[in-house]
């Protein structure tokens, strides 16, 4: 299956470097390029690419503001694609739709892997940057501690969002939990479904909100969760 990209940045250096870089992976074409978060909600729309590659900062729509109307087109997932220091935001794309996030400087294999990882249904949910990021933004917000709708979910789904939580794939957590990966799905679904939410990265943060995962703390067993899926 080829993966389809739209990328979106108002810098044309950083969008022929992504170009370049996705098109050297046989499974992945570059479908367009967007200039800005208006270009990119009008190309998404017209070329209905499988993910797109969002910059933060841009003319016009900032890639928030883009990531959130995009939500709303099926089957389109975003990557926010971003710099150390606009860590504030990257939260707030994950919350608005984006399925996982990118640093600009990241190595050409770890982008490469990110759109595949996506493009196969585990979201990119634990770079590098992903615990600092939750833990430093997610504390700030007012506790959801207690919230109604965990009570909804079995035990195993609840062991399934823990696992979520600390950056693994399903096919990790398949291993971890002796269950086959196609039941994992499954739970995934279910689970997504009961807390109301749109992506395995808001699981995530939702999993912080409500204190399960605690800023600081490692959410697993040790392992740091890096990479993607």
């Amino acid at each position: 299956m080829t993966v389809r990209v739209l990328i979106a940045d108002d810098q044309a250096i950083s969008r022929q470097g992504l170009r370049l870089i996705l098109q050297s992976a046989p499974d992945i074409e570059v479908v367009g390029e967007a200039v800005d978060g208006l270009d990119a909600v009008a190309q998404a729309q017209r070329y209905r690419p499988d993910i797109v590659l969002m910059d933060v900062r841009m003319p016009r729509m900032d890639g928030l503001e883009a990531t959130r109307r995009l939500a709303d087109l099926p089957d389109v997932e975003v990557i926010v694609v971003t710099t150390f220091d606009l860590d504030e935001y990257v939260v707030e794309a994950l919350r608005g739709g984006a399925v996982g996030f990118l640093v600009k400087d990241s190595a050409p294999e770890r982008i490469i892997e990110a759109v595949q990882a996506v493009a196969r249904g585990d979201a990119l949910i634990a770079p590098e940057v992903t615990r600092r990021l939750l833990g430093r933004f997610v504390a700030g917000t007012p506790s959801r501690a207690g919230d109604p709708r965990l009570a909804e979910l079995t035990p195993r789904e609840r062991d399934v969002l823990l696992e979520i939580a600390a950056g693994h794939s399903n096919a990790r957590i398949a291993t971890r939990l002796f269950l086959e990966e196609s039941t994992v799905k499954g739970h995934v679904r279910r689970l997504l479904a009961k807390l109301g939410l749109a992506s395995r990265v808001q699981a995530v943060i939702f999993a912080y909100e409500t204190g399960l995962v605690v800023p600081g703390r490692p959410a697993d067993d040790g392992t740091d969760g890096t990479g993607p899926g």
